[in-house]
């Protein structure tokens, strides 16, 4: 990794790419770091954070900035989106997805590196993700007031969802949406209640430092093999993404269109972000 080289403020508006997506339950921010190029990157910032913390913040620093600005600005109008349009919305990140699986498996060289023991872990990892759509707690209460159990709650569940942040195709808020948090995550957010997002964002701090490390080692470690779970992952995200057809005839077409313009987004931002760029 090259910091000398690296845009390091470019990193502002990719953070409000890879926050906007993890707003959405399903949609992974790790995915989205992908797709822009700078995945690696940001495994080895955060890995290295205490051993070279001022080359981390030259690229952590931009990015937190932008993931920060969009989840406050968008945090409302993803709610909005979601519970209004829910089928354009689902549609456009569901292209999003479906335009970054090329990529992988071009990075990934699968022709020539994956044998049937990679595509075992790939339909593993694809069932894996589909199995996590059947807990799903739509229906969690608020917690409006921060108390020992609650913040300890905030806590662990923000470290498990930074965790799954990380790993292209799980998505942090469909783990937060499992754990029964997502709700008071973004109500939290969006009402700017500091006492309940003090707990949740330690947690997705120490859930960074740790799960970027492991992450790190076993994509040195066992390449192909992450890749094929990377690629499942995704594979599985789209099963949980996709909304289904409930809608009129208009809203079919609008969806159709919105998916197609995520799909055409994913490739514009993929091919402009990866000139200069390593590979994952």
């Amino acid at each position: 990794m090259n910091f000398k080289n690296l845009l390091e403020w470019k990193n502002i508006y990719r953070g409000m790419l890879v926050g906007s997506a993890d707003l959405v339950p399903g949609v992974s921010g790790g995915t989205i770091a992908v797709l822009l190029g700078i995945y690696d990157d940001l495994l080895d910032a955060i890995g290295n954070f205490f051993s070279h913390p001022a080359k981390s913040l030259r690229f952590l620093l931009p990015l937190g900035i932008g993931m920060g600005t969009v989840i406050l600005l968008l945090s409302r109008t993803i709610e909005f989106l979601l519970h209004d349009y829910p089928q354009p919305t689902n549609f456009f990140f569901l292209g999003l997805i479906v335009g970054i699986i090329p990529f992988l498996l071009r990075q990934a060289d699968h022709r020539t590196t994956f044998k049937i023991p990679q595509y075992i872990v790939v339909a593993g990892a694809t069932l894996f993700v589909v199995a996590l759509g059947f807990f799903q707690n739509d229906n969690a209460t608020i917690i409006t007031d921060l108390t020992f159990a609650s913040g300890v709650f905030l806590f662990f569940s923000g470290w498990l969802a930074s965790m799954a942040t990380l790993l292209p195709g799980i998505s942090g808020s469909f783990v937060l949406l499992i754990l029964g948090a997502y709700t008071t995550i973004i109500s939290a957010v969006s009402n700017l209640n500091i006492a309940l997002l003090i707990p949740a964002g330690l947690g997705i701090a120490v859930g960074f430092i740790i799960s970027s490390k492991v992450i790190r080692y076993l994509l040195h470690r066992f390449p192909s093999y992450m890749y094929a779970v990377i690629i499942g992952l995704v594979f599985g995200s789209i099963f949980i993404v996709f909304p289904g057809f409930q809608a009129g005839f208009t809203q079919g077409i609008i969806s159709i269109l919105t998916m197609a313009a995520g799909f055409f987004v994913a490739t514009l931002l993929g091919a402009k972000d990866h000139k200069d760029t390593d590979e994952l």
